[in-house]
């Protein structure tokens, strides 16, 4: 049984790091799969005896198919596939799930002046890290300002009470940065509808952990060392009924003229960020917020991050590069939430 999970997101790995012998009265189910164009992990700790691992395993695939028949990108069909497809102004009657993350969305681009936004796709296939993008050229002015123009949700999005309307009609919505959040939610709930109450739901580094692991204490997260030639752990963090995202810049990336170039675009400016900040971790009361604030704070780095995280009571810890040795070093800075939640 893993009782410390290492966890990090989008291009990412998951792994293992400590080993823990779980108490001898814990059952503990670990169960993993493919969805949401990355792998998911599950440990249940104490199902109800009449909950069977096959009755877990339909559960959480009903519940990540729902996510993905609303929220995928790469399913033409999905909900948000098909608003991307329309060219039409009219408004659209969205599905509970869909405009539950949406608002999100919205509230946390307020939040964080822009830094957060659904729209960002035209800025992040120009500069290469798209799907089909060559990740080794800096566009130029022009190209930027015209892809900029397609971004943002006041530009080119209306989002009401369960609706909403393109006021641009070539408006994508990508929901990468969010949506693995709210699936691990949304599987934390059909868990807790069966009666577990106990358990960490992982999807692509993003995270939800409900009660307590099978060692009774909270769950046990490593954050991951912000470096690309090894993996480490930088520091642990306990965690119960909270959800949890990591942000980085180090692992996708392309250097022109000895410039480095991260695929972390700020919708803002249209460019990659240039500060010092390597990655964002993020502690919120579920996933779908943790997922789209680590976005966030990373984007806004540790300066401006912390300024809005103590305003906005956000539990977040930066880790930035330290620029006055001749060794990459880091160094830590969290709010005054994520020490509390650590105390």
């Amino acid at each position: 049984m893993t009782g410390l999970a290492k966890l990090s997101r989008r291009s990412f790995m998951v792994l293992p790091i400590v080993a823990a012998a779980c108490k001898p009265a814990a059952s503990v189910l670990e169960l993993s799969g493919l969805s949401m164009g990355t792998t998911w992990n599950v440990v249940a700790v104490n199902a109800p005896k009449s909950v069977d691992s096959d009755t877990v395993m339909q559960t959480i695939n009903a519940a990540l198919s729902e996510v993905n028949s609303q929220m995928s990108n790469w399913d033409p069909q999905s909900e948000v596939s098909r608003i991307n497809a329309s060219m039409s102004a009219e408004t659209h009657h969205l599905s509970a799930g869909l405009s539950h993350v949406m608002q999100a969305a919205e509230s946390v681009r307020d939040a964080s002046s822009g830094r957060f936004d659904t729209t960002v796709g035209p800025l992040v296939e120009l500069w290469g890290f798209g799907a089909t993008g060559s990740r080794s050229h800096v566009p130029t002015e022009d190209a930027v300002a015209q892809s900029l123009s397609r971004v943002g949700h006041g530009n080119t999005l209306q989002i009401g009470d369960g609706t909403l309307r393109k006021t641009s009609l070539d408006a994508q919505i990508y929901l990468a940065a969010i949506g693995k959040g709210y699936g691990a939610d949304r599987v934390g709930a059909a868990l807790q509808e069966l009666g577990i109450s106990d358990f960490m739901v992982e999807i692509g580094g993003d995270l939800y952990a409900s009660g307590r692991n099978p060692q009774g204490g909270q769950w046990q997260i490593g954050i991951e060392a912000p470096q690309t030639w090894t993996r480490g752990v930088m520091q642990v963090v306990g965690i119960s009924d909270l959800g949890m995202a990591s942000s980085g810049d180090y692992r996708n990336y392309f250097e022109q003229d000895g410039q480095r170039f991260s695929h972390v675009i700020d919708p803002t400016t249209g460019r990659p960020i240039t500060h010092r900040t390597a990655s964002a971790t993020v502690l919120a009361e579920n996933g779908m917020l943790a997922d789209a604030w680590a976005t966030a704070m990373l984007t806004l780095g540790r300066d401006k991050g912390l300024e809005i995280a103590e305003k906005n009571n956000i539990a977040v810890l930066f880790v930035d590069r330290d620029p006055s040795v001749r060794e990459l070093r880091f160094t830590t800075t969290a709010s005054s939430q994520f020490t509390a939640l650590q105390a």
